[in-house]
């Protein structure tokens, strides 16, 4: 399934520019959209769940024109979202709990109902825990709780906003295999700013800052573009400083290497290195404002 946005706008109270004429288009399978924190892909989420209205800008979910209202409850209807914060219901059961957002969603035969629920428990890896309250859970256990709760519809569009956030590299892990799993049969659309996440998971990417996408394209047309611009400088004084930014840094007994994305100076005497996705971003966040 295709989802194609041109000209989206979301303009909030007091003229705050959430959303700037954001046009992007989607694939079917995995999709990451990249972002630092306040760079609108949350109100995106929103907008593309139809929870809020843009100010202007056209949406189309495969045959569904969602800029309308008849094509956002279609929408709706072929939609699963796992929101950043999930209101979940505390003292409910994880069974419980699916069963009543099952209900809401309109599977209103019990036997039917019940099996979707075990099914997704299952699938989730659950199914033993599936009796316990909610607020007994883990961070990690509430998000596959909150991602099997966002399936119950089995969706042809998947919507994932930060699912990763605060979670243990185990789980963190966990989550991203299942993800990958589910893109198979989907477009699965993961908004995050933890780059592991997206390099790990997807092939193509969309890059989010102020309102707008800065590039789209696949990781390694991404890579192609940082080429030539990272740089190992090893020293024994101190921390090198000049038209770049630092990005990892290592001590070892009697010097220190810093990986860098930019324009070393000829006195560093920098060593060029190839380009991962962490470099990418930078590389594409710093030359974004540069160019403000």
């Amino acid at each position: 399934m295709q989802i194609q946005i041109e000209n989206l706008n979301k303009v909030y109270h007091g003229n705050v520019h959430a959303l700037n004429n954001l046009s992007l288009e989607i694939p079917n399978g995995m999709f990451g959209l990249l972002g630092p924190n306040g760079a609108g892909k949350t109100t995106f989420m929103r907008i593309l769940a139809g929870i809020l209205q843009p100010t202007d800008g056209k949406i189309m979910v495969g045959e569904y024109d969602a800029s309308s209202e008849r094509g956002r409850q279609a929408v709706q209807n072929i939609l699963g979202y796992l929101p950043q914060e999930l209101g979940v219901y505390p003292d409910l059961s994880a069974r419980e709990f699916l069963d009543y957002i099952a209900l809401l969603k309109g599977l209103s035969e019990r036997k039917i109902r019940q099996q979707r629920v075990e099914e997704l428990l299952e699938m989730v890896a659950l199914t033993h825990v599936a009796n316990r309250k909610l607020k007994t859970y883990s961070g990690g256990m509430k998000r596959r709780a909150g991602i099997a709760q966002a399936l119950l519809n089995n969706p042809k569009f998947l919507i994932v906003d930060e699912p990763t956030a605060g979670l243990d590299p185990e789980e963190r892990i966990r989550f991203r295999n299942l993800l990958s799993d589910l893109a198979g049969e989907r477009t699965v659309l993961l908004s995050t700013h933890i780059v592991e996440d997206i390099a790990q998971t997807c092939r193509n990417i969309a890059m989010m800052k102020a309102g707008q996408v800065i590039f789209q394209g696949t990781i390694t047309e991404m890579l192609q573009q940082t080429q030539g611009s990272v740089w190992n400088i090893a020293t024994n004084g101190s921390r090198p400083e000049g038209d770049f930014s630092i990005v990892s840094t290592i001590h070892m007994q009697n010097s220190s290497q810093y990986r860098i994305v930019g324009t070393p100076a000829a006195n560093h005497r920098a060593t060029p290195a190839e380009p991962g996705l962490e470099d990418g971003y930078v590389w594409f966040m710093q030359k974004t404002a540069q160019h403000a």
